[in-house]
């Protein structure tokens, strides 16, 4: 799941002198902690976890001199890096540990370069465009690893399935999100979702979070193919329930057609 950053920048931390990096490090978490997103319906890992790290890691990357777009590129070098561990190492218990740490840290500087748009004032389309383009290429070609992995290993075809399906899922959801919002956007319709605690909750199977962590498993092909099978019929439910959502709200009030 992917949480579509804001780019609104906030009044940047006062300085009236050059500020060493630890000067500059305070300033952007005190202009942070007065400046964070609302977390309504969010997934419980990404609002209380990941978030609150890449406030941090925003942090550090101000301090030092750090554009949105180095965030954004760090991020895809530690999936990628993930991925390439996936794809070249037989699974085992390092293997594992080392894939879900990286995936995780290419999650947490994911949820960075927002924060340190709105650090620097610097929040842009372009900033918007290239961060949904690295997670449009990085949430497919995970799955595309996990297929490769599983043939790998000599599983059966109904396995080699799951990640398929697990794909077209994903990169559904993520469209069905962003174009549900522009649609809505520009036709001047409420967009917003139910929203609290309980629902940050009950999404938890659905949190990209979630999701990095359950390789800590795949040192154990039987129990990593049971959960991440489980996480599809789970994402595939919630995919169905929010789309439909969606579709009916954008029903309410049809685009404007030019003549």
């Amino acid at each position: 799941m992917t949480v579509i950053k804001a780019a609104a920048a906030f009044p940047a931390p006062a300085s009236t002198a050059p500020s060493s990096r630890a000067e500059r490090y305070r300033d952007a978490m005190a202009g942070l902690g007065r400046a964070q997103k609302p977390g309504h319906g969010v997934p419980a890992y990404t609002r209380w976890v990941n978030r609150r790290l890449g406030r941090y890691a925003a942090a550090v990357g101000y301090a030092l001199g750090w554009t949105p777009n180095m965030v954004t590129a760090a991020s895809a070098v530690f999936s990628a890096a993930a991925i390439a561990l996936l794809l070249a190492v037989p699974p085992s218990a390092a293997t594992a540990a080392g894939i879900a740490v990286l995936l995780a840290v290419g999650y947490l500087l994911d949820s960075a370069d927002g924060q340190v748009a709105r650090l620097q004032g610097t929040g842009s389309p372009a900033g918007e465009w290239l961060d949904h383009v690295v997670d449009a290429i990085r949430t497919p070609t995970i799955h595309m690893a996990v297929l490769i992995g599983f043939w790998s290993m000599g599983q059966p075809a109904w396995v080699l399935a799951v990640p398929l399906v697990y794909c077209i899922v994903s990169v559904a959801q993520f469209m069905s999100q962003i174009l549900a919002e522009q649609l809505a956007r520009s036709a001047k319709i409420d967009s917003s979702e139910p929203s609290g605690i309980r629902k940050s909750l009950l999404l938890i199977p659905t949190d990209t979070g979630t999701f990095c962590w359950i390789f800590l498993l795949w040192g154990v092909p039987p129990v990593f193919v049971a959960v991440y099978t489980v996480m599809l019929v789970m994402n595939a439910g919630h995919s169905a329930v929010s789309m439909r959502r969606k579709y009916q709200k954008l029903h309410r009030r049809p685009l404007a057609v030019a003549n």
